[in-house]
């Protein structure tokens, strides 16, 4: 049985990430995790005519390099799960058009990640498909004109705001293979904080990541320290804080050297000008495909749990003042000698 507790997915058969492909833009390129993505581009253009142009060829680039990766070609896809931020996620619709493999669209603001790689996961451990590609991008460019500003207008922002990651992450998921699993995943429930600034996510999205966090330990029956690194998706500066502290009032204290976000890891927050540190869909996946698969590959990591967040505001509820619902997707990726261990079921 997959389903176990209230809102959680545990796999008995755990589906392999067989290969993955991350590309970032320039920003990104000069954070601290620069060498563990594999194509850094120079400039925010991409060689396209508009920014949602250049969004959809990072997306496009990230899922060539993961079939490269793989030594796959795109037929041999069974289905594509991914999604993003703009208007009726057209980075991801081409995308699958250019893939022409059966597409599932999917929105979860920037939670996109990991809810797409959690229902290719669910795909592959049900039996429903042998290879699925599950992917997610965003564009600096591109959320602060549809959500915000026009770039050229220059405007700015307060500290609390966060700075939308240009980038792109793919992930192919098998039956077989060698690779991390993916051994469980939770899905997240609608928690709203009340909080209207659309340049406050941090805050409103961190009681959603405290509560997919409890939903998992208490599903699973793990502790925290079960995992070698817990990451949040992009709480940054403003929003990791309030999240480690409503844990801790929950009796969910937290190692603050594994208790981590991806929003703070990307960038170097003291240095960039990012303001409170990164978000968007491609935040969590970068981070994620790129820098922790790796270490987990060379050793370093052998159970960690990400923990996407998102926002679920638009510009039209944003502008009929409307709080913004936010949601958290957990999933748990393991080397295949720790997810063996002990059952599943650590203390």
């Amino acid at each position: 049985m997959i389903r176990q507790g209230e809102q959680s997915w545990v796999f008995p058969e755990p589906p392999v990430i067989t290969a993955t492909g991350t590309v970032v833009g320039p920003e990104e390129g000069e954070g601290p995790l620069a060498a563990d993505f594999d194509l850094v581009h120079p400039d925010l253009e991409i060689g396209q005519s508009s920014w949602e142009k250049s969004e959809r060829a990072l997306l496009e680039q990230a899922s060539d390099i993961a079939l490269q990766h793989a030594q796959l070609q795109k037929e041999d896809i069974q289905f594509f799960v991914g999604g993003d931020l703009l208007n009726q996620i057209i980075s991801n619709t081409f995308t699958a058009r250019k893939l022409g493999v059966p597409y599932l669209g999917v929105f979860g603001a920037c939670s996109t990640s990991m809810e797409s790689l959690a229902l290719a996961a669910l795909l592959v451990a049900s039996g429903a498909a042998d290879r699925v590609m599950a992917g997610t991008c965003s564009h600096n460019c591109t959320a602060e004109k549809q959500f915000r500003y026009p770039t050229e207008y220059g405007s700015q922002k307060p500290p609390t705001a966060q700075s939308t990651v240009t980038g792109a992450g793919a992930a192919i998921l098998s039956r077989g293979g060698s690779g991390p699993v993916v051994t469980a995943a939770t899905i997240g429930k609608i928690m709203d904080l009340g909080i209207k600034d659309p340049f406050n996510m941090g805050a409103a999205m961190a009681p959603a990541a405290v509560d997919t966090i409890q939903g998992h330990l208490q599903d699973t029956g793990r502790q925290p320290g079960y995992y070698d690194m817990i990451v949040t998706g992009d709480l940054a500066r403003v929003g990791h804080p309030i999240a480690a502290e409503l844990l801790e009032r929950n009796g969910v204290p937290m190692d603050q050297t594994r208790f981590q976000d991806c929003g703070l890891m990307i960038y170097n927050v003291d240095k960039q000008k990012v303001q409170a540190g990164g978000s968007g869909c491609a935040c969590s996946a970068a981070v994620t495909y790129g820098h922790l698969l790796k270490r987990m590959l060379r050793g370093e990591l052998q159970r960690i749990l990400v923990v996407a967040t998102g926002a679920l505001l638009s510009p039209l509820s944003y502008q009929q003042g409307e709080t913004i619902p936010c949601i958290a997707h957990a999933v748990a990726i393991e080397m295949p000698g720790a997810a063996n261990a002990g059952g599943g079921r650590a203390t």
